[in-house]
């Protein structure tokens, strides 16, 4: 059971860091080329990611200053509700034993 848990963390690991390839603010967006609404919630989901990475490296940031504008808040925000806000909803209430 504990190697069938470490290989899922393993993979998981490993598709979480290959899928952060597309931080904001790593240069793959120009004004020419802005971030939209699907941009916006990508970098909503990976928006902790980037923060830790944003310590170690000053070009990454939490949040694509090249965007299309409220479209792109918007995909973000939902991305941060959902991801974070989701998470109690999950959450199994404990009974209070009387």
């Amino acid at each position: 059971m504990k190697k069938r848990i470490f290989v899922f963390a393993l993979l998981a690991a490993f598709i979480l860091l290959a899928l952060t390839g597309c931080v904001p603010g790593d240069g793959s967006h120009t004004p020419d080329k802005p971030a939209g609404f699907l941009w916006g919630i990508w970098h909503g989901w990976i928006a902790p990611i980037s923060l830790i990475a944003g310590f170690f490296n000053d070009h990454i940031r939490v949040y694509e200053t090249a965007n299309t504008g409220w479209w792109y808040d918007f995909g973000f925000y939902i991305a941060i509700i959902s991801g974070f806000g989701g998470l109690s909803l999950t959450r199994k209430k404990r009974k209070k034993d009387e």
